[in-house]
């Protein structure tokens, strides 16, 4: 990707006329329906000027401080080295030089911008500005703040720094040059991933979810256009003023899982057809956090992905999540969503009606598909009782045959797939290693031949490296993927 390029100069006024709208499948109350668009005028002085004009302007800086996953992140060199070159050891807008405008939401604008003498990290900004909006919107701003305040999580943004000016709120998050995975679909054939890419994709997103919901966090957001690309091809989920926050009590409760015997291939990303054969029951304590008695009335979210109790208004909690979750893995491997109708009205009486999810199945099929198929009609079941994650959620989605295979403790380490329209970048040191991994799995598969020809069944390659993104297996025929 090309170096954003400055569009106008650092020490003056940014004063930039906007629209902001809602996308076309964005619904969330009857006033939002009947009024889509609303514009506005946003005037900022990114110099000396707000902190020097007036005794009257409210200024309050706060820089977070870095959490244990994300403390090695570069960015917060940049941070640390800004604050304390800062008189009161905080970040302020003028310490912030603008790129360019990436785009508008229902309550704000995001900016590309840096440091200023410190171009080693790219940060998105977030305004807000609270005049332009009623109550109920300042209430989903102050919550998505909270909840960003919060986390600490790979696939999910970090907020670097809060600044409230005036009637301004700024947030300093992640920013990710990749896009959303909404644009990368329109890039595909058909507008659908390979089912490789959308596992890879659905894993990521479950593990992010699976934080929230620990967390007490619903969602309520969930589509391809809320999930943005890193450089590396990872996910960040994105956009927080829709969720709520319920009460949540994390157990360990004991659970029968199937342990493979020793010999049996599994992958990174692995399909196990010989599971009954292969494999030997053991009982386990697992983790178990999920918000089950999260309750809410509010009538939000994107139609195409709304739950039936959340259409009908008679409240809901947090299996909206799965359903959508559900929706968005339909999305990536078909295409479109699967009650979408000719208008919202339609789609919406296709959502309430009592008919389940229908699939198009292909001749020549990928191997996987009935098993995406298959996680698909649970995560949609229409009452949200008999839905697959609402009772002890990512838990028994993460056992689904659909994701068997995959190291979730490994997962934020995996390569991304290649698809189409996506560049990834990479860094210089990941260059000698992808030269040494090359070296060691070519070592790695000779001998794996070697102990295959002696019977063994055991594949070594298959377990040794991360850099495959996904791997079927299927009784004795291995179908990898693509390595470096």
């Amino acid at each position: 990707m090309d170096e954003p390029t400055l569009l106008f100069p650092p020490d003056t006024d940014l004063d930039l006329s906007f629209t902001s709208t809602t996308t076309d499948r964005t619904f969330t109350s009857s006033s939002a329906r009947t009024s889509l668009a609303r514009t506005s005028s946003l005037a900022l002085s990114f110099n000396d000027r707000l902190s020097t004009a007036s005794a009257a302007v409210d200024i309050v800086s706060s820089t977070v401080i870095r959490r244990p996953h994300r403390s090695s992140d570069p960015n917060w060199t940049a941070i640390k080295a800004a604050t304390n070159l800062s008189s009161d050891g905080r970040l302020h807008l003028r310490h912030l030089k603008l790129l360019r405008h990436l785009g508008s939401g229902d309550l704000g604008r995001v900016f590309l911008c840096r440091l200023r003498d410190y171009d080693g990290a790219n940060f998105a900004l977030k305004v807000v500005d609270k005049d332009l909006l009623n109550p109920k919107k300042l209430s989903h701003a102050e919550t998505e703040a909270e909840i960003l305040h919060t986390l600490d999580h790979p696939f999910l943004p970090t907020l670097y720094a809060r600044i409230d000016v005036s009637h301004y709120t700024c947030l300093l998050i992640d920013y990710c040059p990749g896009g959303d995975l909404h644009s990368l679909l329109r890039k595909q054939p058909g507008n659908r991933l390979t089912l490789s890419a959308a596992r890879f994709f659905a894993a990521e997103i479950l593990v992010a979810l699976e934080y929230l919901h620990a967390l007490g966090v619903v969602y309520r957001d969930l589509k391809p256009e809320n999930v943005l690309l890193r450089e590396d091809g990872h996910v960040m989920l994105s956009d927080f003023d829709l969720c709520f926050k319920a009460d949540v009590a994390p157990t360990f409760e004991p659970c029968t899982v199937h342990k493979p015997k020793v010999g049996s291939t599994c992958g990174c990303f692995s399909y196990n057809g010989s599971r009954s054969r292969d494999s030997r029951e053991r009982v386990v304590a697992e983790f178990v956090a999920e918000p089950i008695t999260a309750f809410s009335r509010s009538c939000v979210g994107t139609h195409e992905y709304l739950a039936p109790e959340l259409v009908s208004g008679n409240g809901h909690g947090n299996g909206v999540d799965w359903w959508a979750f559900g929706v968005f893995i339909y999305e990536l491997l078909y295409g479109t969503t699967p009650f979408k109708g000719c208008s919202k009205e339609n789609t919406l009486r296709n959502i309430a009606s009592p008919n389940n999810v229908r699939f198009h199945v292909a001749e020549n099929e990928e191997v996987g598909m009935v098993e995406a198929r298959d996680l698909i009609e649970k995560l949609l079941v229409k009452d949200p009782r008999r839905r697959l994650g609402c009772a002890r959620g990512a838990t028994d989605v993460k056992r689904h045959p659909f994701f068997d295979g995959i190291k979730w403790p490994l997962i934020r380490n995996y390569r991304a797939p290649e698809v189409k329209g996506l560049v990834l970048r990479r860094k210089k040191s990941d260059s000698h290693l992808s030269h040494v991994n090359s070296k060691r799995r070519r070592w790695w598969k000779r001998l794996g031949c070697a102990l295959r020809n002696k019977g063994t069944r055991f594949d070594l390659l298959s377990n040794f490296s991360n850099n495959n993104y996904y791997c079927y297996v299927n009784d004795s025929n291995v179908r990898t993927g693509k390595f470096n």
